[in-house]
Order: structure tokens, then C-alpha cells, then sequence
């Protein structure tokens, strides 16, 4: 399938191309702010049509609080409608933060084919702009640190974490001299969408952005709201809500279990009461006492990982992005198969590399006490304790990227038409965060789409054409006609734990 959908797109190679695939950060001293370099390039869509578009860098202030910033490149690609139609261009968000999308016009692995047939759609609305993130961009500069290894003969620890993330900061800004990294909160990132609409000179834009990529686009309709037209938003992040309610994730939970305790090849490894019930027994047993595991790897060198109440609530959160697999996960360590998990966690607490971006940015918006006080008394920190957010609280101070207070984080009413598109079983964004902003968009229009992730939007509506149509009309003309309030998705087919089931059912608690 993969060599098919390749065939999908011919590149044309152009010399300046390969420039940028080296990070060409040329000669940033000889631009001034707001400057563009553009390189030119041609793809084949899959209807064989020729289509060309422009890549390029936009040179920005790494700081515009600073007189005299040093300038920085982001990086752009621009895709003209094929005939002008009159409407704002959309300006697409990627999400992340640490998503660098631009490897589409020249990598040839599945997502990045994806994502460029994606982009050749957009035509029927009129010019797509891709925008990357300032500070992990192929244009410019990709922040990174590294991170220091977690020892494996002990459980993890939310306080540890935190503590290392306290650590990582105050190295991070001691590792990169002559960089300014208080100039990468929200702020500066909205700043660079309009610098960039100057700069290919639009007057208004329209919004396309998932995830994180709401989140930024939020921020440009707080900040810059005489700009945007329309927007489109799926797996909705506001500002005051990088860091997720406990008991909205394990909402997210329960509906997931309530098909997946329906699955006939399922059914044979639940435990009585169902998958939420293996759940509250795998926290009683860990809360219990950890357990050590020893797994060998390719070469048969056996290690050892402690694991613990902890680690379980981290399982909790980290295995639950695609639904389809959550259930099998659970189920396996309920009949206590933990090898596999043992070998994640090990390889999880080795020595890495953290893109900067996420906790410069993360820092810089955190939320309103009241929403934290909210965050730690929630009644799923039991569950899930406090990971979504406790290192990233604590290690604010450490980050140099400024506080934006909260009358940038809570919302206020917009009158700026946008169409929230939203899964019911997204954990990474749950769906309560569309239906707490809706009410402050009084032309705003929200698709609720049952059993759907934390995916894209029109990977959501997949199953409706009509839908997806309606979503390039709306972007096209800013009408709310034909678009449905609620989808929903065919039920999955779960994955099965990777053992025979059990002879018996047992508590396994």
C-alpha cells in the first residue's frame, strides 16, 4: 500500500530544495524582520495535474519584548489555488508543539505522503499556507535537550519527574548561549502567523489547526482577532486548558470500555464487571506493593524494571491514543503479562532528547489557580494522579518564557464563525474542552463525533463526504449550512491480547 500511495506524487528534485533539508538557516543577519526567502517546486497530484508551490523562510525577532533580538527563520510553504475564489487563505497549524511538517514536499514516508495529498485538497477553497513552529523548524533552528535517564530499580514517581524537568530547564538555558529562550511562549508564535500573512501579503486569514494546533490558533483569534476570518479546529486545546481534567480523560475511558466490554473477542478476558473493573483491580494491586519484572532483549541480556502505582497511572495516560488497542493493553497486565510493557518502560526511562519548544511554550501559558486547584482535587487524580501536570507546574519558574496571565488565558467572547470538530474518545484533548469554549463563540458550530481520537478533522468525519464537503464550503464562504452537529464512527475492531484467554476468570486484583 505504501509504494502505491507514493506513486500518488511525482517530485520534481530542484537544486535550492535540498538546501533546506540541512536546516539552511543562511545568513539571518543579512534580513531584517519580516523578511521571506522563497524556493519554487512542482508535485503531481493524483490526478497527474501539475501543481507548484512555494517554500520559503520567514525572518523573525527570536524575541520582540527585546530591542535588538536576534532573528530567527520559521519555516513556510504556500500551495495556490489553481483558480482565485475570493476566500481569505487558510493558514494550517501543525500540531505538537515539535511537529515539523515541511518534510512533506520531499520525504517519502507514508505520513509525510499523506499529508501532502491532504494539502493538494485545499485548492478548492483557495491558497493553503503551512506555517512552522518557531524554534523546531526545518527553516530554522530545532531546540532540543537532553534529558537524563530514570533509574529502573525503583517506580516512577510524579515528584521525581517533576524534579527533573526543574533540572532539564535550568540546563537547557545554560546549553544554548547567545539564544534567547524566553522568546518562545504563545504569544510569539501568534505573532508569526501575522507576520507571515504581511509578509505574502493577505489581509485575512482562515485557521486549520489540531491539538496543539488549536491551541495556536486560539491564540492568534485572542491576540491578533481582526485577522481571522473563520477557523476550523479539531481535538480542541484552549488556552487555559493545556493540561487536561482527570475526570474528562477518564470519561474518555469509560466510553472506550463501554464498547469494548461489548466485543465478542474480547469477552472471553474480561473480569467480571467489565474493563473499568480490571482497571480499579490493576490500582489496588500496584498500590499494593510494585512488582519486579526482568525481560531479555534481542541478544538474551536480561534486565530488571520496578514498577509501580505510579507507572500504572502513567499506563493509564500514555497507552490510550488509539482506542482500538487501550482494552488489549489493560487486559494483559489484569492476567499479569508484563513483559511488554516492562520493555517499554525501560526503553522509556533511558537517556533522551526533549524538544524545547513543548515546555518553553507549556510554561509561559499554564493556567488560572482556579484551574489548578481544579486539576489537583479532581476525583480521577486517585486514577491517574497529577502527571498530565505537576512537572510542568512546578518547573515554570525555571523556564524563561513569560508568564501571559490570565487575560490571555481565559476566554472571551469572539464573533469569529469557527466549526469545532471533536472525538468522544480523544484522551490527549477530551471532548469537554469543546463543549466548555463553545458557549463563548456565538457563531461558532461543534461536530461531535463518537468513537473518533485525538485525530484531524477530516479523518474524523471520514465515514461522511458530505460533512467533509461542508467543512471546505464553510472555509470557502463562512456558511453553516450542511454541517452535522454529531457523527458517529462504526464500532472498532479491538485489538486481542497477544496470549490465549484464560481458562477461568479469576479477580486477578
Amino acid at each position: 500500500m505504501r509504494s502505491i500511495i507514493q506513486a500518488m506524487f511525482r517530485r520534481r528534485a530542484l537544486p535550492l530544495l535540498l538546501l533546506f533539508l540541512a536546516a539552511p538557516a543562511f545568513a539571518a543577519a543579512s534580513h531584517r524582520p519580516g523578511d521571506i526567502v522563497v524556493e519554487r517546486g512542482t508535485v503531481r497530484s493524483e490526478t497527474g495535474a501539475v501543481v507548484p508551490y512555494e517554500i520559503g523562510t520567514l525572518y523573525v525577532p527570536e524575541n520582540r519584548h527585546r530591542p535588538g533580538s536576534r532573528l530567527i527563520g520559521v519555516g513556510f510553504a504556500r500551495i495556490r489555488a489553481a483558480h482565485p475564489t475570493g476566500a481569505p487563505p487558510v493558514f494550517w497549524l501543525p500540531g505538537g508543539p515539535g511537529l515539523s511538517v515541511l518534510g512533506a514536499f520531499s520525504d517519502g514516508d507514508e505520513a509525510s505522503t499523506s499529508r501532502l495529498r491532504s494539502w493538494l485538497t485545499y485548492g478548492a477553497v483557495g491558497d493553503l499556507v503551512v506555517i512552522e513552529q518557531r524554534g523546531y523548524t526545518r527553516r530554522g533552528e530545532m531546540l532540543t535537550a537532553p534529558s537524563a535517564a530514570a533509574p529502573l530499580d525503583r517506580p516512577a514517581s510524579v515528584h521525581a519527574e517533576a524534579e527533573a524537568m526543574r533540572a532539564q530547564a535550568r540546563a537547557a538555558v545554560a546549553a544554548n548561549p547567545g539564544k534567547d529562550l524566553s522568546g518562545y511562549d504563545i504569544g510569539e508564535f501568534a505573532a508569526d502567523v501575522d507576520d507571515l500573512r504581511k509578509a505574502l501579503g493577505y489581509d485575512r486569514i482562515s485557521l486549520f489547526g489540531g491539538s496543539f494546533g488549536s491551541q495556536w490558533s486560539l491564540a492568534v483569534m485572542r491576540l491578533h482577532p481582526e485577522i481571522v476570518a473563520r477557523a476550523v479546529l479539531s481535538g480542541v486545546e484552549p488556552l487555559n486548558e493545556g493540561y487536561d481534567m482527570p475526570s474528562h480523560v477518564f470519561a474518555a475511558l469509560q466510553r472506550i470500555a463501554f464498547d469494548a466490554d461489548r466485543d465478542p473477542g474480547l469477552k472471553p478476558y474480561l473480569p467480571p464487571g467489565g474493563l473499568m473493573e480490571a482497571v480499579r483491580a490493576l490500582h489496588r494491586r500496584f498500590a499494593g506493593e510494585p512488582v519486579r519484572v526482568q525481560v531479555s532483549d534481542a541478544s538474551g541480556k536480561a534486565t530488571t524494571v520496578v514498577l509501580g502505582a505510579e507507572d500504572f497511572q502513567l499506563a493509564l495516560l500514555s497507552h490510550t491514543q488509539e482506542g482500538e488497542q487501550w482494552p488489549a493493553f489493560i487486559l494483559s497486565l489484569y492476567h499479569r503479562h508484563y513483559d511488554d510493557w516492562a520493555r517499554e518502560v525501560i526503553a522509556g526511562r533511558q537517556a533522551g532528547t526533549t524538544k524545547l519548544i513543548g515546555p518553553l511554550a507549556d510554561s509561559s501559558l499554564g493556567v488560572t489557580a482556579a484551574r489548578e486547584h481544579q486539576l489537583r482535587t479532581d476525583p480521577a487524580v486517585e486514577l491517574l494522579g497529577t502527571w498530565n501536570f505537576e512537572a510542568n507546574i512546578a518547573s515554570a519558574p525555571d523556564w524563561p518564557t513569560r508568564d501571559m496571565g490570565d487575560a490571555v488565558r481565559l476566554p472571551v467572547v469572539s464573533p469569529i464563525p469557527v466549526v469545532f470538530v471533536h472525538g468522544d474518545w480523544d484522551t490527549s484533548t477530551p471532548v469537554e474542552n469543546t463543549l466548555g469554549l463553545l458557549p463563548f463563540f456565538p457563531n461558532g458550530h461543534a461536530i461531535l463525533v463518537h468513537r473518533a481520537g485525538h485525530d484531524g478533522t477530516f479523518y474524523q468525519l471520514r465515514e461522511n463526504p458530505a460533512a467533509k464537503a461542508a467543512v471546505y464550503a464553510f472555509l470557502r464562504t463562512g456558511k453553516l449550512e450542511n454541517l452535522p452537529t454529531e457523527e458517529t464512527l462504526p464500532m472498532p475492531r479491538f485489538q486481542r491480547p497477544a496470549f490465549a484467554p484464560p481458562a477461568g476468570r479469576s479477580e486477578g486484583g
